[in-house]
């Protein structure tokens, strides 16, 4: 794969910076898809797919949280 068939975000410079190894896994965009749908595309269980989800407190602090795909946070 060259260097133009993906994205170049700031985690892909920051992996080419450093020389980290790196393979890319494209898969297509579904609304609503959500982590069942990324787990399908690339073969594995949903339990292996990371979501980042940003939060603020009540204190306007912000929270991120990283968790399983087959999880679910409450806001409350």
């Amino acid at each position: 794969m060259s260097k133009t068939d993906y994205p170049v975000t700031p985690a892909v410079r920051f992996l080419r910076t450093h020389q980290i190894n790196f393979i890319p896994q494209l898969y297509p965009y579904e609304e609503h898809g959500g982590t069942a749908h990324s787990a399908a595309c690339l073969g594995v269980p949903e339990h292996r797919v990371i979501k980042t989800i940003v939060l603020q407190n009540e204190q306007k602090q912000g929270l991120i949280v990283l968790m399983h795909g087959d999880k679910q946070i409450s806001t409350r």
